[in-house]
């Protein structure tokens, strides 16, 4: 961990140059002969002679000239040599004072965090007034605009009349589907298709066989956008071989690039579609850009993502008690933080950075991404300039030791109270011990709820996610440590429904380079963290071409209020 390799550079660092100036002063003291005469251990007279003969020569030749005023008769017959001398001697004095001072000082000044064992232990921070709130909300006049307007006749055709049906299967885990199910919804409008109600796909990561109509209130997504696209919940009757549409590369329209356009819908597949009147597409990931379709397409995007889809009423409740349950720990109505730490193993083996561990620690590491990602891999000589390089970009995932320090230099107090939604953390317990000591008051919905409370969700891994999800949405404040879809949904939300909520996306390349800087103090750390976040804390931003529209939903989906 980064900071812990900081806190055994002080040593080093302070007695560096103390002991540099010794080794000169040794080499060249005139207190020190070049060569000594060759005595036998027997010389009784010369041993009692000749170091008192050579110190009277040494003073009489070099410092009778500089300070007389230790020689009696010098500094009667030279008064004016005397008072130099004098002045010389105290400005070597307060010299040498201040460079004592600034050695303990520095011994003293701690570099960051210390390693205690397991524990780190930073200086006290002054907490800032706006700790738990964003402080330039005031200074934003944006409001959500994407919802469904009443009053409005519908301009959709009956079934029979579209263009035919559109099928995809949504890929990778909740939030991946999340956005496969908006990015389904905009492509039926683009084609004028029926767009039959998205599969939700098992993948080799999430082994979960779960359906739609288990995570999402299925009524309410397709009531809330009759009058935007047309929805059926199953393949028509009239299409009897129902296995051909998963099966059948007549079926299938494949190689649709990532962020396609809607030109290309309306060029590549919409052909297709009319001649066969069912088609699936596949793959489904990023298959739709967002600066490359007409603006109402995103507005529609941005309908569905915050508006028909809905999880279940017992997800939510059981979402609202967990909630609840974290603003009522300590008896009183307190604020809470969500801290999103992705740090599993697969997120570590991906991420392909160099981590602080033992020896073995890094070789079942190396042997993990070789066999997960051999041509990446290689044969593993080239990683460690790649996950250096990675490192100094900001782009590896931060530990939860650096988050603990991030979040002690922003001015949180040890009482903070932190629920933590992530899998299973790579290194355990030992991994998570800086983290949980310095801010103790850390759960995770395991520890919020009973067995029995969660034993309903635990048949669907994306029921659990979708509680991690909420629970998250309605924090008082957000933190992310890495990418992914579910931080950049979050962070999308949180700017949608009130960006008066702060979401802090760390510094990461920020963080590198503090960390690794052996001479940085934690003054200059702190105000250095303070600085750079006080713009990062979730307010709407403008956006530019490629921007990801479920990150900063501005342009397309606000308006001003």
């Amino acid at each position: 961990m980064a900071e812990l390799r900081h806190s055994s550079s002080i040593g080093n660092r302070v007695t560096a140059s103390p002991r540099k100036r010794d080794d000169v002063t040794a080499s060249s003291s005139p207190l020190v002969p070049d060569s000594a005469p060759n005595v036998d251990d027997d010389d009784d007279d010369y041993r009692g002679r000749y170091p008192r003969d050579r110190f009277r020569s040494f003073c009489s030749s070099h410092l009778q000239p500089l300070f007389p005023f230790f020689f009696p008769d010098e500094s009667r017959s030279h008064p004016h040599k005397f008072k130099i001398s004098l002045f010389l001697l105290v400005v070597l004095i307060l010299s040498l004072v201040f460079l004592i001072s600034s050695v303990v000082h520095r011994l003293n000044a701690p570099y960051l965090c210390k390693k205690d064992g397991i524990t780190l232990q930073c200086p006290p921070v002054k907490e800032p007034s706006s700790l738990w709130e964003n402080p330039y909300s005031s200074t934003t006049s944006w409001k959500p605009c994407a919802e469904r307007r009443e009053g409005l006749k519908s301009d959709i055709p009956p079934e029979n009349a579209t263009n035919g049906y559109i099928f995809i299967h949504a890929e990778g885990g909740l939030n991946q589907q999340r956005i496969a199910i908006c990015n389904a919804v905009a492509v039926a409008k683009i084609m004028n298709a029926t767009l039959i109600l998205p599969v939700l796909k098992q993948d080799q990561i999430w082994k979960d066989q779960t359906k739609l109509e288990d995570i999402f209130d299925v009524d309410h997504f397709i009531n809330y956008l009759k009058d935007d696209v047309r929805i059926v919940r199953d393949i028509p009757e009239w299409f009897t071989d129902k296995a051909e549409l998963f099966s059948s590369i007549r079926r299938t329209v494949k190689n649709i690039p990532k962020y396609a356009s809607a030109e290309f819908y309306i060029d590549n597949v919409l052909p297709r579609v009319k001649e066969k009147k069912i088609m699936s597409l596949k793959p489904f990931v990023d298959r739709l850009g967002y600066d490359n379709v007409p603006p109402e397409i995103n507005k529609l995007r941005c309908r569905v993502n915050y508006h028909a889809l809905k999880f279940l009423p017992e997800i939510e409740q059981m979402a609202d008690q967990l909630v609840s349950r974290m603003r009522n720990r300590t008896g009183s109505s307190n604020p809470f933080m969500a801290l999103h730490l992705r740090f599993e193993k697969g997120m570590v083996g991906l991420s392909f950075c160099d981590f602080v561990g033992t020896r073995s620690e890094k070789d079942l590491m190396a042997a993990y991404r070789k066999k997960e990602w051999p041509r990446r891999f290689k044969d593993g000589s080239h990683l460690w300039a790649l996950a250096l390089q990675k490192r100094k970009e900001g782009r590896c995932p931060l530990e939860p030791g650096e988050v603990a320090v991030l979040l002690r230099a922003m001015g949180y107090p040890k009482e903070t109270q932190i629920y933590v939604a992530s899998g299973q953390v790579y290194g355990g317990q030992n991994r998570m011990a800086p983290l949980r000591n310095m801010f103790p008051n850390l759960v995770t919905k395991e520890e919020l709820a009973t067995k029995p409370e969660l034993d309903g969700f635990r048949k669907h891994v994306t029921s659990l996610a979708a509680l991690d999800f909420l629970v998250c949405l309605k924090s008082d404040v957000f933190v992310m440590t890495h990418g992914g879809n579910f931080a950049k949904l979050i962070i999308g939300h949180r700017r949608y429904m009130g960006h008066r909520l702060k979401s802090i996306k760390p510094d990461k390349g920020l963080m590198s380079k503090s960390l690794g800087d052996p001479y940085m103090g934690w003054a200059s750390f702190v105000e250095d963290v303070v600085i750079t976040h006080q713009t990062r804390t979730g307010l709407p931003e403008e956006t530019f071409p490629n921007y990801d529209l479920w990150e900063n939903p501005l342009t397309n989906c606000m308006c001003k209020a």
